[in-house]
């Protein structure tokens, strides 16, 4: 008579066997499967600097604002065409005698939403959005000229040793030496004298690129003077003599070695250079030596409506405004990235 004490299983041959309690999957003496398991998830430095930066309501606010402002830049023709009106086009019959709009608030109303420009009866959103785009247009590439020559210069000295150290510092210190805003003030009306004459207009094409060269050319010691810094602290680190003793080449080592361990500070300056350009920019416009006609700017709005703020602060507000948000965006935004970007940061 067979033992029937043991519960039967299936045998290699498929036949019932003797179950093997040791093999027993939910026994009683084993503890319940844990339900809170937390894996644990290691993270990049840039993993970690993004999800800082995510966390910051300052830099999601001011990230927000800076691409509403740069979808309306890039989407200026389109409004052009809704609207059905061009930048340039004057819409004199609606200004009075005195050349001021004819209705509330400096004509804004159904058709000009911004209302028209004294004088001119030019209207005021298209003008603010061209400007905008402008200034936008500006300030990029001015901040990324500036960066590349501030970076080859940068690199360079911090991994020369010896004279040629010592004669780009010398550069650097001399262009430093410069007042930026009265050299600009000086160099571009020689500049433009050089190659145009008093009878001949320059197109505003040559205008906007001797504005963009100007801030290039005399912006980028900021830049080379921080590369140099951390060239200088890297350059003897283990990574790069690993490299040297690999065989890897001068270029090698200060473009795929040295450069990608210094983008974060690079990214922090351009951040930062972007909204001084655009108030350098709209500076120089005030002053008549900007952007000229009949290509739309933000600062030459706000020099046309010096002589209405009695009788438009409309006119004058809407640009100032801009620029105010603008700059104010950018900078916000410029210290929330260093602040992620910085691994020692509490935020």
């Amino acid at each position: 008579m067979s033992d029937m004490s043991h519960p039967p299983s299936l045998s290699a041959a498929g036949d019932a066997t003797v179950a093997d309690p040791a093999v027993e999957v939910n026994s009683p003496a084993d503890p319940p499967p844990s339900t809170d398991r937390r894996e644990i998830v290691g993270r990049s430095p840039n993993q970690l600097a993004w999800l800082r930066l995510k966390r910051d309501r300052t830099a999601r606010a001011s990230a927000l604002t800076l691409v509403v402002a740069a979808v309306v830049a890039v989407c200026a023709p389109l409004l052009g065409w809704l609207t059905g009106i061009d930048p340039t086009d004057k819409f004199v019959d609606r200004l009075n005698d005195f050349g001021m709009p004819i209705g509330y608030a400096g004509g804004i109303g159904a058709e000009h939403w911004l209302g028209l420009e004294p004088g001119s009866g030019r209207d005021i959103l298209l003008q603010l959005v061209y400007g905008l785009r402008t200034s936008l247009f500006i300030a990029f590439a001015s901040a990324l000229l500036a960066s590349l020559i501030g970076v080859a210069v940068g690199v360079v000295a911090g991994w020369a040793r010896g004279w040629l150290d010592s004669a780009v510092n010398w550069v650097i210190d001399v262009t430093l030496a410069f007042p930026f805003l009265i050299f600009a003030l000086a160099v571009i009306p020689i500049l433009e004298d050089r190659f145009y004459t008093d009878r001949e207009a320059p197109p505003p094409a040559f205008r906007v690129a001797l504005i963009i060269a100007t801030f290039g050319l005399f912006s980028w010691t900021y830049t080379a003077r921080l590369v140099r810094g951390q060239v200088i602290s890297l350059r003897e680190r283990e990574f790069v003599e690993a490299a040297r003793a690999a065989g890897a080449g001068t270029g090698h080592i200060l473009f795929r070695q040295l450069l990608p361990n210094i983008w974060a500070p690079i990214l922090v300056t351009v951040s930062l250079n972007v909204p001084q350009f655009i108030a350098v920019e709209a500076a120089l416009a005030f002053v008549n030596i900007g952007v000229t006609e009949p290509t739309p700017d933000l600062g030459r709005m706000i020099y046309s409506s010096v002589g209405y703020v009695a009788s438009d602060p409309w006119y004058t507000l809407f640009p100032g405004l801009t620029i105010f948000l603008l700059v104010l965006a950018f900078n916000l935004f410029g210290d929330a990235l260093r602040d992620s970007l910085d691994p020692r940061s509490t935020r």
